[in-house]
């Protein structure tokens, strides 16, 4: 993957006012922090759901056990 440096962001930023301007580079700036605030934001709870679903299944997988060993010893006392 790539790497971006110092120089090449200086680049970025000197081309970005150049195109969009001084006046409005604020703004724009403003804007892409949002952005990268939601889709931040977004993916934090879209983990945080398979955190949950994960531990869901933890623990439906130890009742069952817990149901399968109970269920194991009541038949091995009736016998």
């Amino acid at each position: 993957m790539p790497q971006i440096g110092w120089f090449e962001i200086l680049i970025i930023v000197v081309l970005a006012i150049l195109i969009i301007g001084p006046k409005d580079f604020p703004v724009v700036l403003k804007k892409i922090g949002e952005w990268t605030s939601y889709i931040k934001n977004y993916f934090r709870n879209i983990q945080k759901d398979f955190t949950d679903i994960q531990d869901d299944i933890k623990e439906n997988a130890s009742i069952e056990k817990e149901i399968s060993n109970l269920t194991n010893d009541s038949n091995e006392e009736e016998k």
